[in-house]
């Protein structure tokens, strides 16, 4: 059932409905606004009466050549370097240049926007005053659009940075401990008053500087405020922010997540991780390499739980995907010192009965034949482990092939920069030739230390590296008799100038400078092995000369290994920069001389010297360097991947 309701009409109601219609009327007398293809921009609204067609059209007539098609228009931006390319890459005005069927009206209207969006991107790049100027010009006939749009920009002058207030949030602003890190977050902020103010400048050194205030102490850092006020009259800038700190987090206990086959206590006495001390990200990192670098494991991730509630003792959560009990491993190499080399190896985690890791490798090339094995502990609450090893070598060595044999047995331990050792090792050595040197074996006790301080140990910069050996031991062929035996080398890496801005600094050319220096006292009857004595030359000490191919030459004219060694090395090394941009790439110039001789008062150097070129890699530095043997007359290539001290 229908229920039907009278409902009475104002007298005014059908004034308006008559009303609306004539104002319906009058709408369709308006210019018709087409609807755009993509993103749509103020001002603009684009369409085709045969809209709904043109997906057929284009089945059933077949598809266009692009390259018959012409753009509607092009952009030709005119200005200073500085902001004409990157207008040029930015613009939103270059999305639409390829609709080809864009009227001159419609050009207009993105023209009004390609403005607006023109300040905007300068504004980023610190011009708040620039004056631009934007045309439209037909085009010859046959050019690659019919329409040119020019614009001109006169970017006027850079705004600079006046002011910079930083402030903190949190305990970190009271805390008396922690007036070191924020003096350190203020001389280390980037942007400083008097430079050219930028939207990337002003993002990186915000970013920069909360790095540097959750490294330490205050994993859970932000950023609560930031502001730069711009005064566009006077080409200044005024910046402001405010970092909150989180509380102050100490290292709790390691929690391992993964562990299966190797032992939970063993992987927290490799990690070393300083429980109780303050956050430090460094720290932390330093503890996932020790896990990532032993062995045990083929991926090692470590993060510090900052949610448990309890920030005096953090968690750091070990995540860990233990590596095969046993693996074997074939590798191909070479190198310009020995050729290509095959190796194979031989990895056992766990050996029985002893629980040690042992790595045994055969490795075979042009000019050395070696077997060794090597077993290391697990290192105990202070860092130290025993280890043990064994090698059989077959080499050439000076002018003669030499068949040697080594076992050793001690302990070492390897801290941040820090390397000790000290061990008993046998050596033994026989030479194999025409008048060979006589065989010799002995027995040595050994100590061994290693600094390194390089600002990068992969790719160092700056800083040095030092390394001493010292070893006291008896001859067991022939007449026994005590003997010593001392090494010491050291490598600098200089800066040449000085600079407080870190683009200037990284393009700055450096000095490397290396010593080495070998001596061994003993009688002169000592039968001594050879492998205990010095030979140089090659890849890594006197380049323009193959590998050991220095050392004693004897009445004969033949090379054997000597008592005394003596190598010195200077490098230049010069930042390559292109377009006022700074590469991968690095040039080098460098003299190396070194001398081996029976007597300190024999030692005459041979020199080699060369140019040569550095590349940083992804895997690390390779280096190409061209030497020349003054002594030897002849040049050599010499090829190194990685920096190793």
């Amino acid at each position: 059932m229908v229920r039907v309701v009278p409902v009475s009409s104002p007298a005014w109601w059908p004034a308006l409905l008559f009303s609306g219609v004539l104002l319906l009327q009058g709408c369709s007398l308006l210019p018709k606004k087409e609807p755009s293809e993509g993103k749509p921009v103020a001002g603009l609204v684009r369409g085709d009466s045969t809209a709904s067609t043109t997906k057929d059209d284009r089945n059933t007539d077949g598809k266009k050549d692009k390259a018959d098609k012409r753009d509607a228009f092009t952009v030709d931006v005119r200005g200073p370097e500085a902001v004409r390319d990157y207008l040029a890459l930015h613009l939103e005005i270059q999305r639409y240049r390829e609709l080809d069927d864009l009227g001159a009206t419609e050009i207009s209207r993105l023209m009004v926007a390609a403005e607006a969006n023109a300040r905007e991107l300068l504004g980023t790049l610190g011009y708040f005053t620039p004056t631009l100027t934007l045309e439209l010009n037909e085009t010859p006939q046959g050019a690659k659009a019919p329409r040119e749009i020019v614009i001109s920009v006169s970017p006027g002058e850079i705004t600079k940075v006046s002011n910079v207030q930083i402030s903190y949030g949190g305990p970190i602003a009271d805390d008396a401990t922690a007036e070191a890190q924020r003096d350190s977050i203020r001389t280390g902020w980037a942007l400083r008053a008097g430079q050219p103010f930028t939207q990337e400048a002003w993002d990186a050194a915000k970013t920069t500087a909360l790095r540097s205030l959750t490294a330490k102490r205050f994993p859970t850092g932000n950023i609560e405020i930031s502001r730069a006020e711009i005064d566009a009259d006077r080409q200044e800038a005024r910046l402001s922010v405010t970092y909150q700190s989180g509380p102050a987090y100490k290292f709790g206990p390691l929690v391992l997540r993964g562990i299966q086959r190797y032992d939970p206590d063993g992987a927290r006495r490799i990690a070393r991780l300083p429980s109780g001390q303050d956050y430090d990200q460094q720290k932390l990192l330093d503890a996932q390499q020790r896990l990532a670098s032993s062995g045990y494991y083929d991926s090692v991730f470590l993060t510090l739980d900052t949610e448990s509630g309890n920030p005096l003792a953090a968690p750091v959560i070990a995540q860990l995907r233990e590596a095969p009990l046993q693996k074997v491993v074939l590798g191909v190499g070479f190198t310009t010192d020995n050729g290509p080399r095959l190796s194979v190896d031989h990895i056992h985690n766990q050996v029985p009965l002893l629980g040690w890791r042992a790595v045994s490798r055969l490795s075979v090339d042009r000019d050395i034949k070696s077997l060794s094995t090597e077993l290391n502990a697990i290192p105990d609450d202070h860092g130290w482990r025993w280890f043990s090893g064994a090698e059989l070598k077959s080499e050439q060595s000076g002018s003669y092939v030499v068949d040697s044999g080594r076992l050793r047995g001690g302990r070492n331990k390897s801290s941040d920069h820090i390397d000790r050792s000290y061990f008993l090792q046998y050596d033994y050595a026989q030479n194999r030739g025409t008048n060979a040197p006589p065989s010799a074996s002995a027995v040595t006790a050994n100590w061994g230390w290693t600094g390194r301080y390089f600002d990068n140990n992969s790719a160092p910069t700056r800083g040095f590296g030092l390394a001493l050996e010292v070893a006291a031991g008896y001859t067991l062929t022939g007449e026994q008799t005590p003997f010593t035996r001392t090494y010491a080398r050291w490598l600098g890496v200089l800066p040449l100038g000085s600079s407080d801005d870190k683009e200037t600094n990284a393009r700055r050319s450096r000095l490397q400078l290396r010593l080495e220096g070998g001596a061994v006292a003993a009688k002169d009857s000592a039968q001594i092995p050879s492998t205990l004595m010095f030979l140089t030359g090659g890849d890594t000490t006197v380049r323009g000369y193959s590998y050991k191919q220095i050392g004693t030459v004897r009445a004969d004219g033949t090379t054997v290994a000597g008592r005394y060694l003596g190598v010195a090395s200077v490098e230049w090394q010069r930042p390559f920069v292109y377009n006022n941009k700074l590469t991968d790439w690095e040039s080098v110039m460098f003299v190396d001389a070194g001398a081996v001789a029976d007597k300190p008062a024999e030692l005459k150097p041979k020199v080699g010297v060369g140019v040569g070129a550095r590349w940083r890699s992804p895997v690390g530095p390779v280096q190409a360097d061209l030497a020349y043997g003054v002594d030897s007359k002849k040049f050599r290539l010499h090829l190194r991947l990685g920096f190793t001290f």
